[in-house]
C-alpha cells in the first residue's frame, strides 16, 4: 500500500486512497496510531483514508496521531484536495464527504499548490466562559473550538490550564493575539495530538471569525500560527473561506 505525506502550513498528515473498505474502524485507529508516531513510526499529526462516494468526489476517514477520529480537519482538507487533483480523482475544484459533511475545495488555477477551503458557516455555541481569570467563547467550525484573546504573548508550549480546559469542555484550546486588523497571531492546542501543533485551520476558522464578529477585523485578514506560514481568510455569503500553500513531501511504500 503506498502512502503519500503532505505538509500544510507545518501540519503533516499521510494520506492514501482505496477502493475498499479496508480496515475495520478499529484497526485503522491502531494504523494512525503506529505509523503517526514520530519515533517508532513514519511521523505525522494525522492519517487520512479516501474512499469513493457515490455523490461527492471522494469521502474521508480522518484519524488524530492517537488513534482518535475527527470530523474536519482545515489544513487536512487542503492537503486532500491537492492529492485528489494530481492523482486524477477530482477536478480543481470539488466537494467531498467528511463527518462534518460537505467540503468544498478549489485548486488555486495559477499555482497548484494553493488551495482555497470552505468552511460553511461558523458557530458561536457558548459566549462569555470565564476561565483562569480569562473570558473564552466556544465556537464550532466542524469541530469544537475555545478562543481567548490575549495581550501578552503567545504560549509556546502546552501546559496545564490548556490540558484542563480540553478535557472539560472536550475541545481545541485557541490562544490569539490582534495584531491590527489585517493579521491575528495564534496558537492552537489540538485534541488528538494532545500538544500545540505549528497551525490547525479549523483552530484559525473559528478565531477569524470570532474576530470578525467582534469587529477586531477586517473580512479580508491573514492569521499567523507558530509554523509562521500565514494563511489567508475572507468571509462571503456568511461562509468562511481560507487559502494557503501545502506541499507534497514523499510516497512511502506501507507494508502491512
Amino acid at each position: 500500500m503506498w502512502l503519500t505525506k503532505y505538509n500544510a502550513s507545518g501540519n503533516d498528515f499521510l494520506i492514501f486512497y482505496t477502493f475498499n473498505n479496508i480496515l475495520d474502524s478499529k484497526k485503522r485507529a491502531n494504523l494512525a496510531k503506529k505509523i503517526c508516531n514520530r519515533h517508532s513510526g513514519i511521523g505525522a499529526d494525522g492519517l487520512v483514508i479516501i474512499m469513493p462516494h457515490s455523490k461527492y468526489a471522494y469521502k474521508w476517514d480522518f484519524y488524530n496521531s492517537d488513534g482518535s477520529k475527527a470530523d474536519m480537519c482545515g489544513n487536512a482538507s487542503r492537503c486532500v484536495a491537492h492529492y485528489a487533483y494530481i492523482n486524477n480523482l477530482a477536478p480543481k475544484k470539488h466537494s467531498f464527504l467528511s463527518g462534518a459533511g460537505e467540503i468544498k475545495v478549489e485548486i488555486d488555477d495559477k499555482n497548484d499548490d494553493i488551495v482555497e477551503v470552505n468552511f460553511g458557516k461558523v458557530k458561536i455555541k457558548k459566549d462569555c466562559i470565564d476561565e483562569y481569570e480569562m473570558q473564552f467563547t466556544l465556537l464550532d467550525s466542524g469541530i469544537p473550538h475555545l478562543v481567548s484573546f490575549i495581550d501578552g504573548k503567545l504560549p509556546k508550549s502546552k501546559n496545564k490550564m490548556m490540558e484542563n480546559l480540553r478535557k472539560k469542555y472536550n475541545a481545541n484550546v485557541n490562544f490569539a493575539k490582534i495584531i491590527s486588523k489585517d493579521i491575528i497571531h495564534l496558537s492552537t492546542y489540538e485534541r488528538g495530538v494532545e500538544d500545540i501543533t505549528l497551525a490547525c485551520g479549523t483552530g484559525m476558522a473559528a478565531t477569524y471569525y470570532l474576530a470578525l464578529m467582534q469587529n477586531k477585523i477586517h473580512k479580508i485578514a491573514t492569521l499567523i500560527p507558530p509554523s509562521n506560514e500565514p494563511l489567508y481568510f475572507k468571509m462571503q455569503n456568511d461562509e468562511v473561506y481560507y487559502k494557503g500553500k501545502v506541499e507534497r513531501i514523499c510516497d512511502i511504500k506501507l507494508f502491512l
